[in-house]
């Protein structure tokens, strides 16, 4: 019985020992915010956790480091401002014989403001130029806008947002790439990191030109005949590149008239078309002149036929 009353004894005072041995331990405590009305947001980047000291019996020091506590912040009656929380002023759940020692940082800042909604336009940048002889007809961007929600103040800096830098050096073709924004820091925080699809409509550049002696063909005729004038001018826009790339302009038109049916000599309209030259845009035809011409039997068919006429 001795042995045994000495032995719980022994065990006693180890406990005891124990238990009250002291000892400091530094933990990093999280921060939650709680009940922030849904009209209100926090803008700016505060602290997410702090660092605090706590004292106390080394095995109730072990439960805490094991299971550390959150602080809470209850913002239920927060309204749009700037707020500064003694962390000194903060409690949360502790065991009992624990105390704390030292909180750092000494405050955090909270920045509320009204959580508002709004689409801003997108603005593409560009940089350089397109090839010779071509020219940028347009740049366009899907999406246009992009819906934003977030902090009011910083909302309603932004007028639009722009792409980073596209560059334009040498196109020479229409063409859709993916391009990123261009974003502040504050807007990156809200929306990430962004890509639209940009579509840029490179086109010709046309030079208006006067082409002489385009020749008249004729179609649609069993019968030798001829046309007076038997040659037209046209006036044309014409891409550039295609004029530096053709020997002879004429070379680019097609002038004709229908014969057809009818009687001889008269008058018939003059049809004009532009070549289609792959890799360059349509041939626009702006005038031509004479737009009539005369269809007539040749010498040698008008005889015949006042011989037949004679028989």
């Amino acid at each position: 019985m001795l042995k045994l009353v000495s032995l719980a004894l022994g065990i006693l005072v180890w406990f005891l020992a124990v238990g009250t041995d002291q000892m400091d331990t530094s933990l990093r405590i999280p921060i939650e915010v709680l009940n922030l009305p849904k009209n209100l947001v926090i803008y700016n980047q505060y602290q997410k956790e702090i660092s605090v000291t706590l004292r106390g019996p080394r095995g109730i020091i072990q439960e805490v480091r094991n299971r550390p506590p959150a602080l809470s912040l209850d913002l239920s009656k927060a309204e749009p401002d700037t707020i500064v929380l003694n962390t000194e002023t903060l409690t949360f759940p502790l065991p009992s014989g624990i105390s704390i020692v030292r909180m750092q940082p000494a405050s955090i800042t909270l920045s509320i403001d009204k959580l508002v909604e709004r689409e801003i336009p997108i603005t593409a940048i560009t940089e350089g130029y397109v090839a010779d002889g071509y020219i940028l007809k347009e740049v366009s961007l899907n999406p246009e806008n992009i819906l934003v929600a977030g902090p009011e103040s910083l909302i309603s800096q932004e007028h639009t947002l722009k792409t980073y830098v596209i560059n334009l050096s040498g196109l020479n073709h229409s063409t859709t790439l993916p391009v990123h924004l261009d974003l502040s820091p504050e807007f990156m925080e809200l929306i990430g990191e962004t890509t639209v699809v940009a579509k840029l409509t490179v086109t010709d550049k046309f030079v208006k030109k006067e082409i002489r002696r385009i020749p008249i063909n004729i179609r649609d005729t069993e019968q030798d005949v001829q046309v007076q004038p038997n040659a037209i001018t046209v006036v044309a826009g014409i891409p550039e590149k295609l004029i530096s790339e053709t020997p002879v302009l004429s070379m680019l038109f097609r002038a004709s008239v229908s014969a057809g049916p009818g009687t001889f000599p008269r008058k018939v309209a003059v049809t004009v078309n532009g070549v289609t030259v792959p890799g360059h845009e349509a041939i626009q035809i702006i005038s031509y002149s004479p737009t009539d011409v005369q269809i007539s039997l040749t010498e040698k068919e008008s005889k015949q036929a006042v011989s037949l006429q004679k028989d």
